[in-house]
């Protein structure tokens, strides 16, 4: 498996119930700011794969910068599991990023080299 998409997926791990981050942030955690679409990629590796120890990852606290779901085809079903852990969306149907964004604990900069969003 890709080192780098392991360390993505270490970081969703972590993201605590009820809280979201977005593809940019968890690139710049891992010292790859012009790397959220590769983030989404690892994301979308997860779909229909014996994942092993990352089968209980929380793929849908992964949202975009704008708060907003992506994944057409299971848009709803994200909203639904996002909104059974009390994450409330605007108007728009987008994650109120201002009270559900996480920032990642400082052990992800001492992990990875990234540096906290704070």
């Amino acid at each position: 498996m890709n080192t780098f998409y392991e360390q993505v997926y270490d970081t969703v791990m972590q993201i605590p119930y009820g809280c979201v981050v977005s593809y940019g942030d968890i690139a710049k955690w891992l010292l790859r700011p012009r790397g959220a679409q590769v983030v989404g990629w690892a994301m979308g590796a997860l779909r229909g794969k014996d994942v092993g120890k990352y089968e209980n990852i929380p793929w849908h606290r992964v949202v975009k910068a704008d708060g907003s779901i992506v994944c057409h085809d299971i848009t709803e079903m994200r909203r639904a599991m996002l909104a059974e852990e009390g994450v409330e969306f605007d108007l728009d149907g987008r994650v109120d990023m201002e009270r559900f964004r996480w920032f990642a604990p400082p052990g992800i900069d001492r992990r990875y080299g990234g540096g906290n969003l704070q």
